[in-house]
């Protein structure tokens, strides 16, 4: 299997550069591959590109780019938006969330969030490694936490928001997506909030609930975990509205 890498430089046939840290670690001494071994590098712009290793010595790792196997194409641009969870709980989340196409996630602090703190580093390299195995083109943000109140007045009107609620009035998710409108649909901008384990105060939902822009709705009538009702809300998602009846990229 051909070892597929994120790189921040520019790609294009025959540019070459130096290898970071984390990438050398992995091709040297994870893998012990070595000069004109092959690799998949992509940046998030400019598609994928085979290359090989052009250099390997103990300090320096040279990495060259050889032909495009794949060019940038769009995806659904759909955030999460997410209380804090606890360590392994919020590395899953990430690294199956961007498995299922999220290019943005949003930690949002609620009345009832068990940790107000993240560490933003971890979960983009957790992204990184998720988006290099699934064969994504892209790598999502992860952005510092918000409170709920900021992200609710600062919130982008054309960006349509699935409040998921456990409780009140909701539609069931696949209803709510089938039922939006044409323009909504094809603003192709859309996210999902999900709440905490002690789930959201009726206040918070509420005020919610009364923008334009939010829609309620519910998962089933089970109470989900934070992070299995995230990844239910994201596969229906991309089964109805996103990029569900594509297939994997043929191997390079």
């Amino acid at each position: 299997m051909i070892p597929r890498l994120y790189v921040a430089e520019h790609l294009q046939k025959g540019a070459r550069f130096t290898a970071d840290e984390r990438a050398a670690h992995y091709l040297l001494n994870v893998l012990r591959r070595g000069s004109g071994d092959p690799v998949l590098l992509f940046n998030g712009r400019d598609g994928e590109y085979r290359g090989q290793i052009a250099e390997a010595a103990k300090r320096r790792l040279v990495l060259e780019a050889l032909e495009q196997t794949r060019a940038q194409d769009s995806e659904p641009d759909l955030w999460l938006c997410f209380a804090p969870l606890k360590k392994d709980a919020v590395d899953f989340l990430v690294e199956k969330g961007t498995e299922l196409g999220v290019s943005r996630f949003q930690p949002v602090l609620t009345a009832h969030t068990a940790s107000n703190r993240i560490n933003q580093s971890r979960l983009s390299a957790v992204a990184i490694e998720a988006a290099e195995q699934c064969e994504r083109l892209t790598v999502p943000e992860v952005l510092e936490p918000i409170s709920l109140e900021a992200m609710r007045t600062g919130w982008p009107r054309e960006r349509h928001l699935l409040a998921c609620a456990e409780a009140g009035d909701a539609v069931p998710i696949a209803s709510a997506l089938n039922a939006l409108t044409s323009d909504v649909r094809s603003s192709n901008r859309f996210a999902v909030l999900i709440g905490p384990e002690g789930g959201f105060q009726d206040d918070e939902l509420d005020r919610l609930k009364k923008l334009p822009f939010v829609t309620p709705v519910g998962l089933g009538p089970r109470i989900l975990r934070a992070e299995t009702a995230a990844l239910a809300a994201l596969a229906t998602f991309q089964a109805v509205l996103g990029d569900g009846g594509k297939r994997p990229p043929k191997p390079a």
